[in-house]
């Protein structure tokens, strides 16, 4: 069992399935941090996202706030500061045994990561998506609820690719990406903006 206790950054929805991922995961002491004051919540709030320097040496921290943006922003502040983040993998997961998953990552309930995958700093692997063989995954990364990425896609830091969207195979996606719902991707993204549709394209 894991010795030190978790904090978690972020007491939303997002932060609630991490929280049970990290008891799954055997961190058997889980608290959070969060700013938002009225936050109704069944978990021990310690204070807001500034007091994480008081427990750095007894703690492992991870950030569960889906924004890629401000999940990088507080993971890099923390890890400059001297704190461990944690990785989180649900046991009902397939994560191969030749694949890599960076620190302060999350492989949620049914996802699947083949071999070779490579899965960034702070990524967010959500329910049931799957990341296909030598995928390489930028760090803060959002591969959201149903999506999938077939084989040797490569996906630039800070993109969200949306619900039951999906990347075909060997294609590439810039970094500040975002890829809506139900997206096809199945051609290179070379300029950062949003893409819909099937096939998908640009709308901004």
């Amino acid at each position: 069992m894991k010795n030190k206790r978790l904090i978690i950054i972020g007491a939303g929805g997002h932060g609630r399935v991490c929280e049970e991922i990290a008891g799954l995961c055997g961190y058997q002491e889980r608290f959070f941090l969060d700013d938002n004051k009225d936050r109704p919540s069944e978990f021990v709030i310690l204070g807001n996202t500034a007091d994480f320097e008081k427990y750095i040496d007894d703690s492992e921290f991870f950030v569960a706030i889906g924004d890629n943006r401000a999940r990088r922003r507080l993971q890099e502040n923390i890890v400059q500061k001297g704190g461990g983040m944690a990785t989180l993998i649900h046991p009902q997961a397939v994560v191969s045994a030749s694949a890599v998953i960076g620190k302060g990552a999350v492989v949620m309930a049914g996802a699947v990561v083949n071999p070779g995958a490579v899965i960034g700093d702070g990524v967010i692997i959500n329910t049931c998506s799957s990341v296909d063989h030598e995928c390489n995954i930028g760090a803060f990364v959002h591969i959201a609820v149903g999506a999938h990425l077939a084989g040797l896609v490569d996906v630039g830091e800070n993109t969200f690719f949306g619900a039951g969207s999906t990347a075909v195979n060997h294609i590439s996606v810039s970094a500040d990406t975002i890829i809506g719902a139900g997206a096809v991707v199945v051609n290179d993204i070379k300029e950062s903006g949003t893409y819909v549709g099937v096939p998908a394209v640009k709308i901004k």
